[in-house]
């Protein structure tokens, strides 16, 4: 299985890892570290030398009940950082995580390769630059379906303000697997199937429906796409185990194993290093 960029593959016989590069201020373990650019390209230079095979980065928060950011506050956070990326690391895999279509259009001009998307393309009334911060747009598919690069699709019940509260579902896996069935059909519409899944651990599921998902991951390689997996340092982990996300790296290391024997083909970190050793003997025992 590859993955196929503009000028590049990524070939997924071993199980890929993505490395976080959060540029916001409230993110849930790193918020605030990665404002200046020295410290920015400290870290990506670390994760790069760790194995990183993608960097992503972010510039809006999405952790439960993260603050609302405008599309103009996120643009001019995102886009210096992926100019100045493409130019410092060229054969980087630069991944802009944004739900946002003019966001990932100016940020695939600046340089980025893919797009990673929380919202799924999920359609909402469409927004100008005065509208209600944080309410996506509705042609993020169309973007995507011209701009051609891989596209992360991922769940999510409700937004980031509200799908912790109350997440409701009578099989978490099945609806999914629905969700996923309905935006594929759409993307596939478009003629467009450079697509990557993402079930959204943590966005939208208690802690039963997260486990059910990890468990049954197996079940979403019927689609024959690649499996992006979201795990690292989050609650899931933390509510079974009693650790807060400073100390959750090794609740992740075992989760990020139990989700490489399940299917995952790609593994989205904040821990390089830990993801890439996992990886490797996860490929020695297979």
């Amino acid at each position: 299985m590859k993955i196929t960029f503009r000028n590049k593959e990524l070939n997924l016989d071993t199980p890929a890892v993505m490395g976080i590069l959060n540029i916001t201020p409230d993110s849930f373990y790193d918020g605030g570290k990665y404002f200046s650019e020295k410290d920015i390209l400290r870290q990506t230079e670390k994760m790069i030398a760790d194995g990183a095979d993608i960097i992503d980065i972010g510039a809006c928060s999405t952790r439960p009940n993260a603050q609302d950011v405008s599309e103009e506050e996120e643009l001019k956070r995102l886009i210096p950082v992926v100019k100045l990326m493409r130019k410092k690391f060229p054969a980087t895999i630069i991944s802009a995580d944004t739900f946002r279509s003019k966001v990932a259009e100016e940020a695939v001009h600046a340089g980025a390769d893919m797009i990673n998307d929380i919202w799924g393309g999920h359609e909402f009334k469409v927004q100008n630059s005065k509208a209600k911060a944080g309410v996506p747009e509705t042609s993020m598919f169309e973007t995507i379906a011209k701009l051609k690069v891989p596209y992360v699709l991922m769940h999510m019940q409700g937004t980031p303000k509200n799908m912790q509260q109350n997440p409701q579902y009578k099989d978490v896996v099945k609806e999914v697997k629905e969700y996923f069935s309905l935006k594929i059909e759409k993307l596939k519409s478009l003629k467009f199937e450079n697509i990557i899944l993402d079930v959204g651990f943590g966005f939208g599921k208690n802690v039963e429906h997260n486990y059910a998902l990890l468990k049954n991951l197996g079940e979403f390689k019927d689609f024959g796409l690649p499996l992006l997996i979201g795990v690292s340092r989050k609650s899931m982990i933390n509510k079974v185990i009693g650790t807060k996300p400073e100390t959750a790296l090794n609740g992740t290391t075992v989760v990020n194993t139990i989700a490489l024997m399940n299917g995952a083909n790609i593994l989205r970190v904040h821990d390089v290093k830990e993801a890439k050793e996992a990886v490797k003997i996860f490929k020695f025992v297979k």
